[in-house]
């Protein structure tokens, strides 16, 4: 069994999943109360269009998607606060408009190549040693701008109206909310994939808020349930040779429907 850390490539795996998986809860914490989960999924796709790029410009396709992710975060929530457009109507757009961006580039870069796939689904094996100390850095500055600015990021998500009346800057906060998630978003592509990275934001988050007591507490169970997700998932792809992203959503799932079944037994 622990012939899995005799390995380089699994233990930076190991390594990047634990950060993920303590981000993206506690990033997925507030979306979910807020009702804008969807725009996990939304930059997810986003994310391709910046892979595209680093494809296409022999860059780190990592850095790339951090950008392009960004930018697109700040341009959802610019168009969202000046009421323009609905919400959904906004993340609607952007959704295909980013898979149509990336497919365009693609065709530039003479197609879909290998490399891609393991963007699209995730792949331990290309967790490199610059993506690790990226993941790892970017993942200690989201935690602590969310631990900083957590009593203002806990009102908005709740009431956004009292919030502002309060004198709190929602604009603000809000656009910290989502470049956080862009930056959840970029950093999770390597291990679960940009198609399935949404997941690991709500699913551990849905999960924990079916037994938490408190918000701050599902916002704790959260990260167990995501870091349990990982750890097992990790386990299972690489002594079944199965891809790593596929099996820890659907490990976070079989949590879910646990904790679930559990509930309606009590």
């Amino acid at each position: 069994m622990l012939e899995i850390f005799q390995y380089d490539f699994m233990l930076r795996a190991f390594a990047a999943g634990i950060a993920i998986s303590v981000i993206a809860p506690l990033v997925g914490t507030f979306l979910v109360v807020k009702k804008y989960s969807l725009i996990a999924d939304t930059l997810s796709h986003v994310a391709l269009a910046g892979v595209a790029i680093g494809i296409l410009t022999h860059t780190s396709p990592l850095l790339t998607t951090l950008i392009v992710t960004i930018l697109a975060s700040i341009a959802i929530e610019y168009i969202r606060t000046r009421k323009a457009v609905a919400a959904d109507a906004i993340l609607a757009m952007f959704l295909p408009g980013g898979l149509a961006l990336a497919l365009v580039l693609l065709g530039f870069a003479k197609g879909i190549n290998s490399n891609l796939f393991s963007y699209l689904f995730g792949s331990i094996s290309t967790v490199s040693v610059f993506d690790l100390w990226l993941i790892g850095g970017l993942a200690v500055v989201t935690v602590g701008v969310i631990f900083y600015f957590y009593s203002q990021l806990f009102y908005v998500s709740f009431d956004e109206e009292s919030a502002k009346v309060s004198g709190i800057n929602t604009e603000f906060i809000n656009m910290l909310l989502v470049i956080l998630t862009s930056i959840c978003i970029s950093l999770s592509m390597r291990i679960v994939g940009v198609l399935l990275v949404g997941a690991l934001t709500v699913i551990p988050v849905t999960t924990a808020m079916q037994v938490a007591r408190s918000f701050r507490e599902s916002m704790y169970l959260g990260v167990l349930f995501a870091c349990a997700s990982v750890i097992v998932g990790l386990f299972l792809s690489f002594y079944l040779s199965l891809p790593a992203g596929g099996v820890i959503v659907l490990c976070s799932l079989f949590l879910f429907s646990s904790v679930s079944f559990l509930r309606l037994r009590q």
